[in-house]
């Protein structure tokens, strides 16, 4: 373990979405900023092992690395906020804990002894900590604990970072708590004493927080910032306010920058670096909240009521619509509704339409219905995963004229599977972690809208998918207009396909929203706005 390595652990209080992964992501943002090395990681005490087999209801989108570990939405803001890389090092459950020592137990590998809580598990989680250390050249590695302080499935969590502080000397430990400070209207005025409560219940544990991150929608006075500072045993410059932005997440990093939270860590870390220059992601954040143009986009779903279930999707929306300077205005439609109701009124006055990745038949019917409507009236439209997969299954059945074309996720007894199970897929019982997962690379055709797009004739995507575009039936879809532009490098399996006589008609297998940028949007994403835009601009 690398002795210059400085930690920050990242806890939270009172209730939780509280944001504690933004303001981790933020932070790190900010040290970023002052030049520093930065990797983030998150502590999750549920028992999955790994949120992939979580409905959207349960946990938001499931967010895939490169390496195929299927992790927490909070590592995409990770990614996005410092564009680092994270593995599966950076994503640890209690499922994984008590997976590991079991397996440890059966193994033999404990010699005999009483296998405890502590030290057995408390040390798979500092464990962790190590590996990821040695495993990145990072000055700071910030861990965000999930749940709130005071959870007892958290509490093994909170004692093995207690312990792990002592290893490694407090200084080189700075411990961040985010609380909440809500304002009660009838008294007209915050309340402090759930800070003071779940700051006292932090100590009983061991651990004193060095920096107190307080959730607010207003301002923070002095009177109040005194009043926690006294009551918790922090500095009162320690006392920093994470307000409510008016506008999008990544102003965040700004306002905590209010405070000089990033300096305040680099000060109790002893880490010299230079003030921050926020220049371009102040000028990215004006391109989201003060844009010249605007246009109107359609995700077309089944979980569309859930903010979190296509995070992945809304954001890089947000990263190409700042490029172009433009608002993203999202159109969520229910996909059950188009198929109840039809398309027409429902997205007569959309500029593009984006069918989104998930699993199961429901919503599917009206997913097809959309994409046609977005093919035949020339709509820029843009299908992800299952969305490439519905492109595929629209064209199909009514240009090639194959009918009750389908896939055999939704159909077993279709006549023209032209989505079908992967080889490497039957016969599997299990349902966790098994599907094609991760970074793969895939050619791109010379001649092809992709081509145009990324600029290149090989590209590398993540995956999250059981089932794949037919080869027994490119032949025929491709000699009626569906052209397939891109294929896995080792396999030659279809990755991408569009159609040339269209504004913009794009099916991705892969998921490009994982690999999306603030200032670096992903190119079809760029593409896919930008042609949206054109639409938005010829109806003037």
């Amino acid at each position: 373990m690398s002795k210059t390595t400085k930690y920050i652990f990242v806890t939270g209080g009172v209730v939780s979405s509280l944001g504690k992964g933004l303001a981790a992501a933020s932070l790190g943002t900010l040290l970023k900023h002052r030049g520093l090395k930065v990797l983030i990681q998150k502590f999750d005490p549920y028992l999955n092992v790994d949120p992939g087999t979580m409905s959207p209801f349960q946990h938001g989108e499931v967010y895939v690395l490169a390496d195929g570990a299927e992790t927490d939405l909070d590592l995409g803001h990770y990614e996005r906020f410092t564009d680092c890389e994270c593995s599966r090092l950076n994503n640890l459950t209690s499922g994984q804990v008590f997976e590991n020592v079991i397996n440890n137990e059966r193994a033999g590998k404990y010699l005999g002894k009483t296998v405890q809580f502590i030290p057995h598990c408390t040390d798979e989680i500092k464990n962790r900590i190590r590996k990821v250390t040695d495993a990145h050249d990072a000055d700071v590695i910030i861990t965000e604990i999930g749940g709130t302080t005071g959870d007892i499935e958290g509490h093994l969590f909170l004692e093995a970072l207690r312990q792990f502080s002592l290893e490694v000397g407090r200084d080189n430990v700075c411990s961040i708590h985010v609380t909440l400070l809500p304002y009660i209207a009838a008294a007209g005025e915050i309340k402090t004493k759930p800070t003071q409560q779940s700051v006292a219940k932090l100590r009983e544990i061991g651990i004193q927080p060095d920096i107190i991150v307080c959730r607010t929608e207003h301002d923070l006075d002095e009177d109040n910032r005194a009043k926690i500072a006294m009551f918790c045993n922090v500095e009162k410059k320690n006392v920093v306010a994470f307000r409510d932005v008016a506008h999008t997440i990544y102003e965040c990093p700004l306002d905590l920058r209010r405070d000089k939270l990033d300096r305040l860590v680099s000060d109790k870390l002893g880490l010299e670096s230079a003030t921050p220059d926020l220049e371009k992601w102040r000028h990215f954040v004006d391109r989201i909240i003060n844009p010249t143009y605007e246009t109107n986009i359609a995700v077309v779903g089944k979980y569309i009521e859930l903010q979190d279930a296509y995070k992945s999707i809304y954001e890089s929306l947000t990263h190409a619509g700042a490029h172009h300077d433009t608002r993203v205005n999202l159109v969520r439609v229910d996909a059950e509704q188009i198929a109840e109701e039809g398309a027409t009124n429902i997205l007569k006055d959309v500029d593009g339409i984006l069918i989104p990745g998930g699993f199961g038949d429901r919503g599917t019917e009206g997913k097809i219905i959309a994409t046609q409507f977005a093919r035949q009236n020339k709509i820029p439209f843009f299908g992800i995963c299952l969305g490439m997969q519905i492109a595929t299954i629209e064209f199909a059945r009514n240009v090639c004229g194959l009918e009750n074309a389908n896939s055999t996720e939704f159909d077993k007894s279709t006549p023209h599977p032209v989505i079908s199970l992967q080889e490497e897929q039957k016969g599997l019982t299990t349902m966790g972690g098994n599907m094609r997962l991760g970074a793969s690379i895939a050619t791109i055709f010379l001649g092809t809208k992709a081509h145009e797009l990324y600029g290149a004739e090989t590209i590398t995507e993540r995956h999250r998918h059981r089932y794949e575009f037919n080869p027994a039936y490119r032949e025929q879809l491709e000699s009626s207009g569906l052209k397939v532009s891109g294929v896995s490098a080792e396999q030659g399996l279809v990755e991408i396909v569009e159609i040339a006589d269209h504004p913009f008609f794009i099916g991705a297998q892969f998921h490009p929203e994982f690999l999306s940028r603030p200032n670096k949007p992903h190119p079809i994403f760029a593409g896919f706005v930008e042609a949206s835009l054109s639409n938005t601009k010829s109806k003037a």
